[in-house]
């Protein structure tokens, strides 16, 4: 598995952060920064895509 960010569609919501936040923080600009692009654990990784309101994150299997 492989996860990138669109930093341009972030809009910070935080979801991201709070279902996988070994993955993903929310920068101090608001816009998520990917901390592991090939996590350990896809399941949250892949919700946070799901539940993400502007599709700003990408998962490749």
């Amino acid at each position: 598995m492989r996860v990138t960010a669109d930093r341009e569609l972030c809009v910070g919501s935080g979801a991201c952060e709070m279902l996988a936040p070994d993955v993903f923080e929310v920068d101090d600009d608001g816009t998520v920064h990917v901390l592991q692009d090939e996590p350990d654990d896809p399941d949250p990784v892949r919700q946070a895509a799901q539940q993400c309101p502007t599709r700003a994150l990408s998962v490749e299997e």
